[in-house]
């Protein structure tokens, strides 16, 4: 019914009860799950993940507040051998993030110069190998400085890779040049915010067909579960209350999103 094209099932929140939080999200209607690779070690797990579980398929990237921790000189074969795998689907989480400080002790601009250069390889690679990528992109608050550069980077592979921009929490005309590349966004709990009416605004006006729903679990819950760990079971929840505010059924916007996310990952369909 629903797909969660965005969690991180590696990661340690989830991983201890990993068998129930799968139960859990197919009573509540999440037959497929993305796992979202951010490091090569973490890239590594979600494929273990993917083997284990018949609903999970998986991504693998480097995030680019993870490009620090590259040493090997190997990595972006890594990603290449791993892209071979059958439940492999996508390169991601790959992107910029300006928000969060330089984790290596470097200044500003050589933390974003590094980040771009893991970028840029791997979007050579997804245009070489024609996969989609997920792209994360963060800036300080109130600044558009990450989202500028990204733009740019991202237009030099224009009718070469498609892209989903993850959880997407601006309006829909920050969304349009992204989306008239070709490019979608995909939309977490936060669209369920009490606050987020500008974000609601956009998830009620985007087109059919631009958008998907996600979790990033076990980040960003869901009202009610705000402040609880998130599970891929609460893409329904996010799905209500998008599907409320464009005066659809949960049942359509769940056809229309699924048929998205199989077009855009080419999963196959049920």
């Amino acid at each position: 019914m629903l797909i969660d094209t965005h969690a991180h099932l590696a990661s340690q929140q989830l991983c201890d009860d990993l068998p129930a939080v799968i139960k859990r999200a197919d009573e509540a209607g999440v037959t497929r799950i993305i796992s979202i690779g951010t490091d090569l070690e973490d890239s590594q797990q979600n494929i273990k993940i993917a083997e284990q579980f018949d609903q999970v398929y998986a991504t693998v990237g480097i995030h680019p507040t993870s490009v620090h921790e590259i040493t090997e000189d190997d990595w972006l074969q890594q990603i290449r051998t791993w892209l071979e795998h059958p439940k492999v689907l996508a390169i991601g989480e790959i992107g910029l993030d300006y928000f969060h400080p330089p984790r290596d002790g470097s200044s500003p601009t050589a933390w974003q110069e590094l980040q771009k250069k893991f970028f840029i390889a791997q979007l050579d690679l997804a245009a070489e190998l024609q996969l989609p990528v997920v792209i994360h992109q963060r800036d300080k608050n109130g600044e558009s400085e990450c989202r500028d550069d990204l733009l740019k980077v991202i237009s030099d592979y224009q009718g070469r890779v498609q892209a989903v921009f993850h959880c997407f929490i601006g309006t829909l005309q920050q969304a349009q040049p992204f989306l008239d590349q070709g490019h979608l966004v995909s939309f977490t709990g936060i669209a369920t915010f009490s606050s987020a009416k500008e974000l609601q605004s956009c998830t009620a006006q985007i087109p059919q067909g631009q958008f998907m729903v996600e979790t990033d679990a076990p980040y960003l819950s869901p009202t009610p579960f705000r402040g609880k760990r998130c599970e891929p079971a609460y893409t329904r929840h996010t799905a209500e209350h998008i599907a409320a505010a464009r005066g659809i059924s949960l049942e359509q916007l769940a056809s229309f999103t699924s048929q998205t996310a199989e077009k855009f990952f080419a999963l196959p369909e049920i």
